[in-house]
Parts: C-alpha cells; structure tokens; sequence
C-alpha cells in the first residue's frame, strides 16, 4: 500500500506540472505578476503612511544621496549627475523664487522639447510646490494660448528655441499680466526675459521644505494635455497621488538601478515624463536623452551607450524595422522594450531582425483610471485580463453603436456587456482606487468622458473611447478608437479642432474631419471633406498656409475632399462612418480629392497616379 501511495505521488509530481502547462499555460506569469503587484501595493501604502508625506520628488532626493556621482542623464556628449542634476534645480528655483512675477506655489508653465532643462525646470518647481503645466512645444498660436489659458498659469518658461512660438502670442500673455522668461542668455524683445544668467548666478542652496508644505497627495502635480475624444486639447490633471503610483511602472516591469533608458518620447507626453523620466527617478537608473526619435540614430545610440532599456510606441518599431537591414542589427545590450501601440506582424518582425528583447506592450491613457499588462508576452495583445484585477478595478467592455456613436442599451437604459470574443467600448468604474480627475477648468468636457447607469441606475464609470475585445485566454485587444479623436504619428489628433481651424479659413464653409487608414502606416491619416462658401473658390495655396500657420505637422489634414453638402446624422451629427470607409481613392467617388504637398506649398489634386504610388508606398506621408 506503501508502494502505491509513494508511486501515485511521485505520478502526480510529474503529471501535475504537465497538466497545469496544457490546461493553464499562463498560470505561472499570473502567479508572478500578482506577486510583483503586491510587492508594489504595499511599498504604495507604506510611502502614503510616512511623515512628513512622501511624493515623486522625495525618491528624487533618495536616489541623489544613494548614488550621487552616478549620470542621471546624458544629453548629447554631456553627461549630468544627480548631484549636478539636484544643484541645477536648485539654482533654477532660487533664481525663479526671487523673481518678482512669481507667488509661491503658484502654476507655471514649461514651453520646452526634450533637453536636461526641462527635467531641471521640473524639479525646480516640484521644489517650490508648484505645478507644472507641461506645453506641447509644437504646438503655435490659438492652441499654444488655449493650452496655457487652461491652467490659470501666471508664469511660462519656454526653450531659448522657441522664442519665435512665444512671440506670436506674447502681447495675449501681457495682457493677462503672464511673467514671460526664456531659457537664454540675452533677449531684445520687450515683455520677454531673459533667464539663463539669473539662474547661473543663484544660489545652489536646497529650497526649504517649507516651499512645499502646503501639497498634499490630491495637489496637482502636473497637467498633460491629451486630445481626449473632441475638441481643442485638454489639460488632464495628474495629481501627487497618481504620480507616486505611476513611478513604479518601470520597476514592476523588472528595471533597475543598473539600468540604462533611452528615452526619445516627447517628455511633454505622459509615456516621456511619467514613464520615462519619472520612472526612472524610481530606478535610479540612467537616462539617454534624445530631442526626438531618429531611425538612423537609433540603435548606434544604444551600442554607443550600452542602453538595456528601451521605451516605444507603435510606429517607432514599425520605424525601425523599415531601416535598411544592417550586419549588426543584433549587436547591442537592449533586453527590454515597453509601450503601447505595436502591431502583431511588426512584434514579430522586430524580434526577429533585433533579437531576442522582451516586448512589454501595456494599456494606458493619461487621464485614464485603468491599465493593463502583457506580462506574458502575447504577441498582438495588450494586456491580460483576471478576476482578481477587475475585482480591484472594476471594469468591462460594453456593446456600442459605431454609427450612431454611442453606447447600446436594453429596455431597463442599462448598457449592455459584450459576451467574450466579441468588441465592445473598454469602460471603467470611477471609484476612490480609481479615480477620475478630470480634465483643468473644464467641467463640460471632463462630464463627456463619464458614463452614467452602466450596471445600475446611478453608477459612473470613465468612458475610454477605445474599442477592446477579450479572447478565449483572457488576452485584451486594441480594435480601434471611437468618438472624434484619431493617432497619427504617435500624437492624438482632435477633429473638432481641426475642423474648427480649416473653417476659420477664407473659403470653407463646413469641415468634417476623420482619419483614414493607408497601408504600411499605423494609425490614421488626417482627411477632412468641407464645403465651400457661396460665391468663394477652393484655394489650395491659401488653406495649405492656413493650417501651417495654425495646425502641428501630424494635425493637418493631407487629403481635403469637396463635396456640395456636409451629410448629418438624424441627430444633426456629422457623418463619418461612409466617409471613414470611401477613403481617398479618387477612383471611388465623384467629388475632387486635394493632397497636401509640401514642396508646392499647396493642396493640390490628388491623381489616381499618385494615390497608387502611395498606396504602394513609393510616395511616403
């Protein structure tokens, strides 16, 4: 009987591991992954219980006294330490502090690019208790004044680079009594100040905490602006609370101190700054800084600097796998890539050109209070889904109505869930673990993202505007966005700020903008199909100057369709969904299809000549 018990034990130590591994092949990664959570949710609540409170900058201060000689950010063939990053912001908020155009923990505002000053600047008036409004440097004009307008700043500090930018709208800021300072040594232009030599000559004295006495875990800390699903772009506030927990997620992805980043991300954007920058300040690690993101450049970069850590969105490694094919494509030290936004045949693609780098592909949006993780590696999933994640962020995806843009319900007004394989809207319950914030001084579009009586009469849940579906192994896929908000080059592109723009023009009486698919591109191109005024004539040359001069380069729309009437829904909404599925193949409708061509400084008529070399890809957008 012995014999038997000892044989049916061992049998089962064997067969176990087996039938686990076939029945539930990624048991495992969810054992690990909630460990990894857990670890991360109790370091969350000690930090919250320490005194005096302990926020982002905190951890700054830790790692600067832990490694102090160690680079923090290399910029360029310059290399600056914690040490030397600490003194900076400290000579940068004594010199901001004596100034007189600036109260106490007041907003400010930070014009600036990727450069180590912009995380000098930061630090400096997280030093000083103020928030930061992070400015889109490509934005011009109309949309860099409404952003700014949004956060009731008093001050802006903008790149010596950008003095131009500043100078379009410097007599608005004057008028509102906005302190105006420039990153440069010298400036001739009345109402703007130079900065740069105050800064150097102040002192590199620690800012008193006393600065900073009054923040608590629900203070902004930042506004990161997002296109959200209409209109100009809105301030979505980030507060100390978000902050601290986002810190961990380069650390709960297996980063460390030993770590190198290459960030080339914009740090105007919630992936450079919170992911990037404010990750690792949670690490301790090093950071490559890039102005922008260069194909060319990329992974010389990476061997030049032995980075191990890469960050991306989807059309970087679509990039990068379009380079020409090089002998030592697998010749660096990068182990980890993570972001959002890669296609399943470009994963596949870049792991096999680049070698073997874990991919770690997540879900997340700035204003958002729900993300996933593809801790598994699922190739073309953006994450994995469990009972025990929804229990503590209530989730689901619900039935929507792509043409009538909006949610299904049943007789009772409730939505109604879509069954497992199915796409349905990603909704998520706005609770106290997982707050809402909204968006800065603006009630009216922070209300448009809630959703009312989804379960139950009276229940509110935050309304993603992104299309998901949830396969058999309980992996979670990107179908598509909905609503009037389209990405094109890693930016979020609003359409009804586009339309509001092209109808400011001369000529054009209604706009309906969308975004179109075209082949080898991720995300959608910027289409718009307008009508002209009675009496006027479509003048290429004059809107192609009209959306330069208000528009950023990934907002202007490349192909402008005429057509006699502006066709609208029963509820006198545009229609999108024909015009979405009609494209801009000349060949499929009657109305003229005008292209955007950079080199004539116009629109001018698309051709089913060119629209073949585009849809081929020997003409590039």
């Amino acid at each position: 009987m012995e014999i038997y018990i000892i044989s049916v034990i061992l049998a089962s130590i064997v067969i176990i591991p087996f039938a686990l591994k076939t029945f539930f092949p990624y048991l495992w990664m969810d054992f690990l992954y909630f460990g990894d959570l857990l670890r991360i949710l109790v370091r969350f609540v000690s930090r919250r219980r320490r005194i005096p409170l302990f926020f982002a900058l905190d951890r700054f201060f830790e790692q600067t006294a832990a490694h102090p000689d160690r680079p923090f950010i290399v910029f360029e063939n310059e290399s600056y330490s914690y040490t030397y990053t600490d003194k900076r912001s400290n000579q940068i908020a004594n010199a901001l502090r004596s100034h007189p155009g600036y109260e106490a923990g007041g907003t400010v505002a930070l014009f600036m690019g990727n450069e180590p000053a912009f995380m000098f600047t930061w630090l400096a008036l997280a030093k000083l208790g103020s928030p930061v409004v992070l400015l889109n440097h490509n934005i011009r004009t109309k949309s860099l004044l409404h952003c700014f307008n949004c956060c009731k700043a008093n001050v802006l500090i903008a790149a010596s680079e950008l003095k131009q930018a500043v100078e379009d709208v410097l007599p608005s800021l004057l008028e509102q009594g906005v302190t105006v300072l420039l990153m440069t040594t010298h400036c001739s232009t009345a109402g703007l100040e130079s900065f740069s030599v105050k800064v150097d000559e102040a002192s590199q004295a620690p800012v008193p905490p006393s600065f900073r006495s009054h923040i608590t875990f629900k203070s902004p800390a930042v506004y990161i602006y997002t296109s959200g699903t209409t209109g100009l772009p809105k301030a979505a506030v980030i507060n100390q609370n978000h902050l601290l927990k986002t810190m961990a997620v380069l650390s709960s992805n297996g980063v460390m101190s030993s770590d190198v980043i290459y960030v080339n991300l914009p740090l105007c954007h919630t992936a450079g700054f919170m992911i990037g920058f404010i990750g690792s300040v949670e690490t301790g690690s090093t950071i490559i800084l890039k102005r922008k993101f260069s194909a060319s450049q990329f992974w010389d970069d990476c061997r030049k600097h032995n980075v191990t850590v890469v960050q991306y969105i989807g059309e970087i490694m679509r990039y990068l796998c379009n380079t020409p094919k090089r002998e030592n494509d697998r010749d660096h030290k990068v182990r980890l890539a993570i972001g959002n936004g890669i296609r399943a045949e470009v994963w596949k693609e870049f792991l096999n050109r680049f070698g073997n780098i874990q991919v770690r592909e997540f879900y997340a949006s700035t204003e958002g209070n729900v993300g996933f993780v593809n801790y598994a590696g699922k190739i073309g999933a953006i994450g994995r889904v469990n009972f025990l994640y929804r229990k503590l962020f209530p989730y689901m995806l619900i039935k929507y109505d792509t043409k009538r843009d909006e949610p299904i319900r049943d007789a009772n007004g409730l939505c109604v869930e879509s069954p497992k394989g199915e796409t349905g809207l990603l909704v998520s319950k706005i609770t106290d673990i997982a707050p809402f914030l909204g968006y800065s001084h603006n009630e009216e579009q922070t209300e448009k993202k809630r959703i009312r009586n989804v379960l139950r009469k009276g229940d509110l849940y935050f309304n993603s505007g992104d299309l998901m579906r949830i396969d058999k192994d309980n992996f979670i896929y990107f179908q598509d966005r909905i609503g009037d908000t389209f990405r094109w080059k890693g930016e979020n592109v609003a359409t009804t700020e586009v339309s509001d723009i092209l109808t400011m023009s001369d000529c054009l009486k209604e706009a309906n903008v969308y975004g179109v698919q075209v082949p080898g591109n991720e995300g959608r191109v910027g289409m718009a199909a307008v009508t002209v005024k009675q009496g006027a004539q479509f003048d290429g040359h004059k809107i192609y100057k009209h959306v330069v001069s208000y528009l950023p380069s990934y907002a202007r729309p490349r192909f402008i369709r005429i057509q006699t009437a502006v066709e609208l829904t029963a509820t006198f909404k545009q229609m999108k969904v024909k015009l979405v599925e009609e494209g801009f193949d000349p060949g499929r409708m009657q109305d003229p299809v005008y292209i955007l061509d950079d080199n004539e400084k116009s629109y001018i008529l698309l051709t089913t000549q060119v629209y073949s070399s585009i849809i081929s890809g020997n003409l590039k957008l």
